[in-house]
């Protein structure tokens, strides 16, 4: 896990390269076909997920707490 610029970012990274091209989610709606974005989504908080080749990006709401975040994440 790896912060970022951005308070209401954190990347994950993954042991390899998972993703063989940039995958963005915006919404647990637009989340639906991929599971492991829609796992992140169903979470709660989380308004964006960003994933590419071997890390997951994502973003959560302001009013949100990252420890009920980052542990079910990894």
């Amino acid at each position: 896990m790896q912060q970022t610029p951005n308070p209401n970012a954190m990347k994950f990274t993954l042991p390899g390269r998972i993703f063989p091209k940039p995958l963005s989610f915006a919404s647990g709606d637009a989340a639906a076909a991929h599971p492991l974005a829609a796992a992140i989504f169903a979470l709660g908080g989380v308004y964006n997920v960003f994933m590419v080749q071997d890390f997951v990006t994502v973003n959560k709401l302001p009013d949100v707490d990252w420890d009920a975040l980052t542990a079910p994440v990894q």
